[in-house]
Formats: C-alpha cells, sequence, structure tokens
C-alpha cells in the first residue's frame, strides 16, 4: 500500500449494505468468481465441509507407487513425487475420458527427478544445473523436478502437499497440449492462459483428493487446504510482472482463483479459460515506470503518522456511512477494549465506537517476509496491506452496526471479508493526480490472500473473532468485494 497523488470516484459502500441488509437486492454474476451467487458456505470448501482434524498429506499404509524415472535416487522426495504423478494418472484417467469427449489419457512419455545442486543432467535442451524447478517440456512430453533444492524447500515450507501441488499444476500443461483444441491451447497460446488452465486443472485434482479418491494422498479442507492455497504465495510473479509478458504466470491473487474454479467446477471450467476471461479478471494491470517508481515495491511505513491519517481517510471515504452517525476513531494506543470483547492485534470497541490497535504487532505484519520465508509463520511478516486489510475489516463492524447488520456469526465474517475486498478496489490504482491517496499497489491483493489464509486472521472474522472455517469461502468473500464492490456484498451477505 502507497501513498500517490490521484483523484478518484466515492463509494458509498454503507449505503447499498443498508438496502441489502434491510430490503434485499437483485444481482449479477461476479466477473472473476468461481461459483455463483447464493452459494458460498463458510462451513465448506466449493460444498466440502471443512474438518480441520482430518489427515492431510501421504496417506499411512499405502504401498508407494512404481514408475519409470529417469535419475531418480528412491529418496523421500522422489518417492513423494512419484506417488503424487500415480495419482495425478489415475485422476486424469478418470476424468478427461468423462469430460472430454471419451479422450483416453495418455502417461508422460519421460519423468525425470535431478539435483540441481548435484552432478547435471540435459532435460529439455538446457543443463538443470542450478535450474531450481519444476516443468513440463511439450518437446519431448517430459515432467522434471529438482529433487534437490525446490521439492525439500516446498515440503519444509508448505507440507508435503504443496509438492503434489506443483506436480498437479506441471501435469495440468501435459494435459493441457493433449486436449489442444479441447482446451483452448495452441503453441502461440500467451503464457498467462497456459499457466492458469493449469493453476486450474491442479485444482480439480485437489477436489478429487479431498472426496477421498486417490491412493496415495489425503488433504483436509481447512487447514490443509489452505496450506496449499497458500503455497501460490510463494510460488506467484514478482509484483509488478504484466499477465501480458512472455513467461508470466499471475499474481497469487489471480492463481488461487485459477485453482478455486478448477477445485469449485472441475476440468471443464479450465478448458473455457482463455484471453478474455483473463483479461476479464487478472488485477495486476500493466504498470508505467512513474507508478512502479511511486510504489517503492508496495510497502510503507506503517508507524507513520501521515500514513496512518491517509488510512483513516481511505476507510472514511470508502466506508462512508449514510446514517448520519459519526464514523469510528483509531486509537494505536492497544487493541484492548475498556467494555466489550477484545481482539487483538485489532479490537472493535463497541461501546465507544473506536477502532483499536496494537501499534507494534500490527507494525510486525506489515513488514513484508524476508526471501525463502513463508508469509506470517515463524515470526514472519506478510506486508503492508495485510495489516491495513486487518483495520479495515474492524472498522467495517463499525459500519455493520450502524445500519443494523448482526455483528457475531459465519455471515458477518464472510460479510466483513466482502466489504474489505470492496475498501481494496477504492484504493486500487487510477484516476488523475490531483490529490494525496492511499492506494493499491503492486503485489497488495496477494498480501490480502496471504492474511485472509492465517489460522489467527481478522479480516472474515466477527466482532468476538470468530474466524469463518473456511479459507476457501474468505477468499472468494473478499474476492466479490474487490470486483462487484458493495452491492456484490449486500446481495450475497444479506
Amino acid at each position: 500500500m502507497v501513498r500517490v497523488v490521484g483523484a478518484r470516484t466515492r463509494v458509498a459502500v454503507a449505503l447499498a449494505l443498508a438496502v441489502g441488509l434491510l430490503g434485499g437486492c437483485g444481482g449479477t454474476p461476479v466477473t472473476g468468481r468461481p461459483r455463483g451467487v447464493g452459494d458460498i458456505d463458510a462451513g465448506t470448501a466449493a460444498g466440502i465441509p471443512v474438518n480441520n482434524n482430518g489427515p492431510s498429506g501421504p496417506r499411512r499404509g499405502a504401498p508407494d507407487a512404481t514408475l519409470p524415472v529417469e535419475n531418480a535416487d528412491g529418496g523421500t522426495m522422489d518417492k513423494l513425487a512419484v506417488n503424487a504423478l500415480s495419482d495425478i494418472y489415475d485422476y486424469w484417467s478418470e476424468r478427461m475420458p468423462a469430460d472430454f469427449d471419451g479422450q483416453q489419457f495418455a502417461p508422460i512419455k519421460r519423468l525425470a527427478s535431478y539435483d540441481s545442486k548435484g552432478a547435471a543432467i540435459k532435460l529439455c535442451g538446457q543443463s538443470t544445473a542450478d535450474l531450481v524447478n519444476a516443468f513440463y517440456c511439450n518437446a519431448d512430453d517430459s515432467v522434471a523436478w529438482d529433487r534437490g533444492v525446490l521439492l525439500p524447500m516446498l515440503n519444509k515450507q508448505f507440507g508435503p502437499m504443496s509438492v503434489v501441488a506443483v506436480l498437479a499444476h506441471e501435469m495440468g500443461h501435459a494435459v493441457q497440449f493433449r486436449l489442444g483444441a479441447k482446451s483452448n491451447i495452441t503453441q502461440n497460446t500467451p503464457t498467462i492462459i497456459k499457466e492458469q488452465q493449469a493453476d486450474c486443472y491442479a485444482g480439480g485434482f485437489f477436489r478429487w483428493v479431498a472426496e477421498g479418491k486417490a491412493k496415495h494422498f489425503d488433504i483436509n479442507t481447512g487447514t490443509g487446504l489452505n496450506h496449499v492455497l497458500a503455497t501460490m504465495f510463494f510460488i506467484r510473479d514478482p509484483a509488478g510482472l504484466s499477465a501480458s509478458k512472455q513467461g508470466a504466470h499471475g499474481l497469487a491473487f489471480d492463481r488461487v482463483f485459477a485453482f478455486q474454479a478448477g477445485f469449485s467446477e472441475g476440468p471443464t471450467r479450465c478448458a473455457r479459460m482463455n484471453q478474455d476471461e483473463i483479461n476479464s479478471r487478472v488485477a495486476e494491470k500493466e504498470r508505467t515506470e512513474a507508478e512502479m517508481e511511486t510504489s517503492h515495491n508496495g510497502d510503507v511505513q506503517f508507524d507513520s503518522k501521515k500514513v496512518q491519517d491517509l488510512l483513516k481517510t481511505s476507510l472514511d471515504e470508502a466506508l462512508s456511512q449514510t446514517n448520519n452517525q459519526k464514523p469510528p476513531t483509531i486509537s494505536y494506543t492497544g487493541a484492548t477494549c475498556p467494555q466489550g470483547k477484545s481482539t487483538p492485534p485489532v479490537s472493535f470497541c463497541q461501546a465507544d465506537n473506536t477502532i483499536a490497535i496494537d501499534a507494534k504487532t500490527m507494525e510486525k505484519i506489515a513488514t513484508p517476509p524476508k526471501k525463502g520465508q513463508e508469509p506470517g509463520v515463524d515470526g514472519a511478516g506478510i506486508g503492508d496491506f495485510a495489516a491495513f486489510a486487518e483495520i479495515a475489516s474492524r472498522y467495517s463492524l463499525a459500519i455493520q452496526k450502524s445500519v443494523g447488520a448482526p455483528l457475531d456469526g459465519d455471515k458477518t465474517g464472510l460479510r466483513t471479508a466482502c466489504l474489505t475486498g470492496a475498501w481494496a478496489k477504492f484504493t486500487d490504482l487510477s484516476g488523475n493526480a490531483t490529490e494525496s491517496k492511499l492506494r493499491l499497489a503492486v503485489g497488495d491483493l496477494d498480501e490480502a490472500v496471504a492474511e485472509l489464509l492465517q489460522d489467527t486472521s481478522l479480516i472474515a472474522a466477527d466482532v468476538n473473532g470468530k474466524q469463518v472455517p473456511s479459507g476457501f469461502a474468505r477468499v472468494e468473500s473478499f474476492r466479490i468485494g474487490f470486483y462487484e464492490g458493495d452491492k456484490g456484498c449486500a446481495t450475497q451477505f444479506s
């Protein structure tokens, strides 16, 4: 989140919210949303009940699969990869003929393992020396992975299912080339389409795993699926890389959408992804050099009085009330409410209409993670927008109270995430340079995704801090607010 100059159109979120809460209103499907209006369930991931206590990872007692792999060492990472590929083979052997006019799935011609820090081999016309990667190569129909650096790093940071997710993505590329025109793919298809489809196909596979159909893996739809979604933050494109550039995969906000679309609707949804569809929802647009220079990599100093004043102004303008009530005050002297429930590090204190903030804790959240750190884990921060969104969520509760909305329960949590998304859209880069404002910077939406998936996030929590159980639903709700604004929130969560 950065301070730049620019004029914007004012957004009256509370007006539409009041209409939606008190009288109801119609709506249309949201561009960039996996499913239609009226179907977000706080306790499910696309209809599968959330079970945080369920198993997530390699299935105990399952015999290891056997597939021919070049240069394998037979170690833990190779066994993990082969078991993943075996289950992915089973999935596509079932789904490809069922979803694509009886077409049969053909196994990969060449599987290869290597150590990017060990003896180099040649794959897809290049040396594997220092190649920290996993990839599909259409030239020789191969899938390869770095067992020495990449897979152990993913396994350490996000768990073994992140390794499965990366390989499911690479197999998604193999599938799209097998399908060809049925997947809207040619050799000249822009990279972003291929990558978003591959993320989507991976999402379809993970639903199959969540349904208990895989031989070697389980995934629970609570923390297990959240960690898979969080992997998208780790493997996202660098902030500022336009989706139109060759090699672009998409930011985490876009990649999570693609994964969720496949998880929700299956492979045929993925095959429908084309340039027009992606252009309608990809949030990271082309940035001019001036915009990139102004963004300062998207980070501002959280404890700056000027930044805090700009945040207050932004929230007052975006989440404006319509019943002439005084907007809430914001205090940075601690997150304790003299009366009522406190939800540190940020609380909405109903008795005195105050947003109470533990400044030191929020500053930690606002600090971007160092290279190789998982956002929000082991003391790592996430970024300034993650902290600002936490504050915006509590501010939105004050608005909800002013229009008579209930402040507890899962629907409140979903509505809160949605209104926070609407505020994020309000701060998006647009308009003419005329006044100092707090604006959305490149990469900020990814920070929102990372924060939403934290076990202690308040962005999708009610006034008591009770979080929506489904991280899947949290992200969807935020996305509705971002793409459709206050009207979408009123329609969905009245």
